[in-house]
């Protein structure tokens, strides 16, 4: 082919595998040598699998595809995964110290349904330290930057397999998001992430930060694709207690059925989201898309939803607080890191934990056990709890009326490196657009807008009601259309 597969739509580089135009060898090969060209600039992937490892999976699916048993809707396909999920006999560190040599020994359900599918694993993308961040600036294995301009960050917690995407070190990712990890980096990049409705996709062998809020999304660089990897792995799993027992649509067959109906569809443009904090510039690009839909013959109404300004407190008292709790058991006596000093209990426990975590997991570990102490816990984490049935219910009540909410997915273009690293407060607030979506458990979608001064990119966010990912996924594909910024690859 004289196009080069980095740059082909996952869709299209599997047509052509089954079709014979493409060998997965020649497909692997030509990522790794991508891979080898633009990884030193960005640092996308912390743990890649050996070319020796890769090529010789390659050549037994090429052999299986000769003798016609090739099976999967991903076969061939290589892709990256966010290194806070369990991937058997491969490195996993969550991006920290403290599980720098953390092999699992099993396969998170998502991954295991990717090797079912056909895909090949390519490496583990790099990420804020236990997901806790938005830049991939905490990462014990240094920042990943973002292709578009690598003096900025790739937003964050799953800023590596953005990068990854955007850089066209691969053609598909999973991420997780708890309070926007996989759209903030989507907007960041010009990359297109989902995260699920809440139970949508298993979280089995996701390394936990906050149980009630996170979930794995799939990641990619068009709408079309990032609908066929959430075919992948939208599948009940009994591993997962929180997993739902629903059925499920197939999602690419839906943006087709329900192409035709759009016009149908009651958009709000949510008013409290366009507001404090948010720039100018990300206002303008979002509106001139927003202007476009109603040039098309939608209609869009201005809602309020006053409550939203309490959505950033609640989402980091509740994530912090289930942190503190799920990160108690890296102890240095199980696994993980273990500190060089001898003493008590207490003591080991102290200095392993002083010097596996990083500054940003240390500040939430101990804010969130100060939010569920005795004395403190009605009046923090009791209070979030209530607050976030409140903001449910406000969310319940907009989707009555409308089928999709929008509005930008990040209050900036990407900022610098060491921006707003020192400052947790400022960082804190790069969430304001994509906490809400995670407090109340709906489907929400990243997709590029436009461009900022200095080719900077600006994503729009559309949300929807529970399990209306068919037409959230339907929209979203139309408004690519309609922008023509789709499948976008920076030249790093």
């Amino acid at each position: 082919m004289s196009v080069k597969a980095y740059r082909l739509e996952a869709i299209e580089i599997v047509r052509n595998i089954k079709e014979g135009n493409l060998s997965i060898t020649d497909v692997i090969e030509e990522f790794l040598e991508r891979i080898g060209r633009v990884e030193k600039k960005i640092n996308a992937f912390i743990t890649l699998r050996s070319k020796d490892e890769l090529l010789q999976e390659a050549k037994i699916k090429d052999r299986l595809l000769k003798e016609g048993k090739a099976r999967g809707l991903l076969f061939g396909l290589p892709i990256a995964i966010k290194d806070n999920i369990s991937t058997r006999n491969l490195r996993t560190t969550c991006g920290s110290k403290i599980l720098y040599n953390y092999i699992p020994p099993y396969d998170a359900t998502v991954v295991k349904l990717l090797k079912e599918e056909g895909a090949i694993i390519l490496g583990k993308t790099n990420m804020d330290e236990f997901a806790m961040g938005s830049s991939t600036e905490t990462s014990f294995f240094g920042p990943t930057r973002n292709p578009w301009d690598l003096e900025r960050v790739p937003g964050g917690s799953s800023g590596g397999s953005a990068a990854a995407l955007a850089s066209g070190e691969a053609p598909l990712a999973l991420g997780s998001d708890t309070g926007g990890s996989v759209r903030a980096p989507a907007s960041f990049t010009a990359t297109v992430g989902l995260k699920p409705t809440y139970g949508l996709v298993s979280r089995y062998g996701l390394i936990a930060y906050a149980n009630s809020l996170e979930q794995i999304g799939p990641m990619g660089r068009t709408v079309r694709d990032v609908a066929l990897l959430l075919n992948v792995i939208s599948k009940h799993d009994p591993y997962d207690g929180t997993s739902l027992k629903v059925k499920r649509p197939d999602y690419l067959e839906s943006i087709s059925k329900l192409y035709n109906l759009h016009r149908k569809v009651k958009i709000a443009v949510v008013k409290e989201m366009f507001e404090e904090g948010v720039s100018r510039e990300v206002v303008a690009i979002v509106g001139s898309v927003v202007n476009k839909l109603v040039d098309e013959g939608f209609i869009v109404d201005e809602i309020s939803i006053p409550i939203i300004k309490y959505a950033l407190p609640t989402y980091y008292i509740i994530a912090m607080s289930e942190a503190s709790s799920n990160l108690a058991r890296y102890d240095g006596v199980r696994y993980g890191f273990r500190a060089n000093v001898y003493g008590d209990w207490n003591e080991v426990f102290s200095e392993t934990r002083g010097n596996g975590f990083g500054k940003e997991v240390k500040r939430r570990i101990i804010m969130g056990t100060f939010a569920l102490s005795a004395g403190y816990f009605d009046q923090y984490y009791l209070k979030a709890l209530k607050v976030r049935t409140l903001i449910i219910r406000e969310f319940k009540k907009a989707f009555e009326k409308y089928s999709i909410l929008i509005s930008p997915t990040m209050p900036t273009p990407p900022f610098k490196l060491g921006e707003k690293i020192a400052d947790p407060l400022a960082m804190y607030m790069s969430d304001i657009e994509t906490v809400t979506a995670n407090i109340v458990g709906i489907p929400a979608i990243s997709i590029p807008a436009g461009f900022a001064k200095g080719k900077l990119p600006v994503g729009i966010q559309l949300m929807a009601n529970y399990l209306k990912e068919d037409l959230l996924l339907t929209m979203a594909a139309f408004i690519e259309e309609l922008t023509g910024l789709r499948n976008l690859i920076a030249e790093v």
